[in-house]
């Protein structure tokens, strides 16, 4: 029974997408939904930010469990250290390699000559195989190549180390059996291939794509390349029906978690298909968060809480780690600590900074039949500024007023709200966490007005965003 690997691409298909951009906290969640799926692999879009992007990268490096995370690594040698320093930690690392075969396409996304490309090959993938044993060459729109360059550069990549071939019919116009005879046909002419693994990735142009990857899983590929969300590629539900339903007649198997795969796909599908206000810059929007789970106790030390505070998202200072951990000893020997309680500790003792901008009034005017409207008036230096902008609602309008007056978007990861004591007049506490320069700033704020707390604990966030860039 040959055991078929599932490669999800949902993180890298949907990188390029404007109208489904997603945020650092989706792409975290959708990531965790993936490892609960227990597909093999993750695959990734390749970075673009230094600081955002390899942040995120290190981040799910160390939150996957089940699956390898796949990265590419670009056309240079500096794009291969840049792509293993962001996943050097994994569990199960992957480089990818991904380089355009057809000539159309080497002239426009490479600016190299056949020739230049096969050298390209071979130097990225020995760099490559020199930090990495899992090392994935794409053959990216191999179906439209010239048959003798593709057999050429699938050669070179093996003989430099590449442990996996994935065939690309990047155009998506191949029948199922023309796909399994395609690949039939370049492993009888690349006799290495049997030395390593065989990917298919189809896209769906003809609505087929999960028969072309059954097909050529029969013709002797390993691995299909698939997506929980979106239709460019088969979906991994249709690939995880198919292979439970006649699976034992074809002789495969995959490990995919099928309890658990409908909730986790509806859970994706929901944020990949989720969209903001046309008003509203924010990636995430407001809402409440559910948080990371888990719990700390007075046995923890400063290791175990600055693991936690990582976990999170936080890279905080040595002195900064001291305050925290100081704080949290104050309360672990008392009680359990809870990750948003470790979150409150953090935005109230970390990073505190002397005020740039001060509240100075804001008045917020929302319904069920207008627009949310905000008129924010900030005081920076003794002069006093002000903000007005409308909004998906109160806090939206709000949050949009503040970053008038400062004139920078940041991206708001994270909207936390809980009430902190109970009654008519009862105290509720915000959360907010921005992110400026792939880093977190998390601000608090307490009132008996709940949105007074969300805009107070912006500004908490958005002075130490603004102390640490001046």
């Amino acid at each position: 029974m040959k055991n078929v690997i599932i490669t999800d691409m949902t993180l890298s298909q949907r990188a390029s997408g404007a109208d489904t951009t997603l945020s650092f906290k989706e792409k975290l969640e959708i990531a965790k939904c993936l490892d609960k799926m227990r597909v093999d692999v993750i695959e990734t879009a390749q970075m673009e930010n230094l600081k955002t992007d390899a942040l995120f990268m290190r981040t799910i490096s160390t939150t996957l469990v089940n699956c390898a995370i796949s990265i590419p690594v670009g056309y240079t040698e500096e794009g291969v250290d840049n792509a293993w320093a962001a996943v050097s930690k994994a569990k199960k690392p992957r480089l990818r390699v991904a380089v355009p075969l057809s000539p159309v396409q080497m002239e426009y996304m490479c600016h190299k000559k056949p020739d230049a490309v096969i050298d390209m090959i071979e130097k990225l993938v020995k760099k490559c195989r020199g930090y990495c044993d899992n090392v994935d060459f794409t053959a990216e729109d191999a179906t439209r190549s010239e048959p003798d360059f593709l057999i050429k550069a699938v050669k070179t990549a093996i003989e430099a180390g590449a442990t996996t071939v994935t065939v690309s019919d990047s155009a998506g116009t191949m029948l199922p059996d023309e796909f399994g005879s395609f690949i039939t046909d370049l492993a009888e002419k690349v006799p290495e291939l049997k030395n390593v693994n065989i990917a298919a990735q189809c896209r769906n142009e003809l609505n087929m794509s999960a028969a072309c990857a059954v097909t050529a899983v029969k013709a002797g590929a390993c691995e299909i390349k698939a997506a929980t969300s979106g239709d460019q590629v088969p979906t991994v539900t249709a690939l995880a029906r198919i292979i439970k339903l006649r699976g034992d007649e074809v002789g495969i198997r995959c490990g995919v978690n099928t309890m658990e795969m409908q909730r986790l796909t509806k859970q994706i599908e929901w944020i990949t298909r989720s969209k903001k206000g046309n008003e509203s810059p924010f990636d995430t929007g407001v809402q409440m968060s559910q948080g990371t789970e888990f719990e700390l106790t007075g046995h923890d030390d400063i290791d175990d809480v600055k693991k936690a505070a990582v976990r999170l998202g936080y890279d905080l200072s040595d002195d900064d780690m001291a305050k925290v951990y100081e704080s949290f000893k104050g309360v672990a020997d008392k009680k359990a600590v809870s990750a948003r309680e470790l979150e409150a500790i953090i935005a109230s003792v970390a990073l505190q900074v002397p005020p740039t901008y001060r509240l100075v009034s804001y008045v917020i005017n929302s319904g069920n039949v207008i627009n949310a409207t905000a008129n924010v008036i900030m005081e920076k230096n003794g002069h006093e500024i002000r903000g007005l902008s409308a909004g998906d609602g109160p806090i939206d309008a709000s949050f949009m007023a503040i970053e008038q007056i400062v004139g920078t978007h940041y991206e708001l990861d994270d909207f936390q709200i809980q009430a902190v004591t109970e009654g008519h007049e009862a105290m509720g506490s915000a959360l907010v966490k921005l992110r400026a320069g792939g880093k977190l700033y998390s601000g608090r704020g307490i009132s008996t007005d709940i949105i007074g707390a969300a805009v107070h604990a912006y500004i908490n966030a958005l002075n130490k965003i603004v102390y640490e860039e001046n």
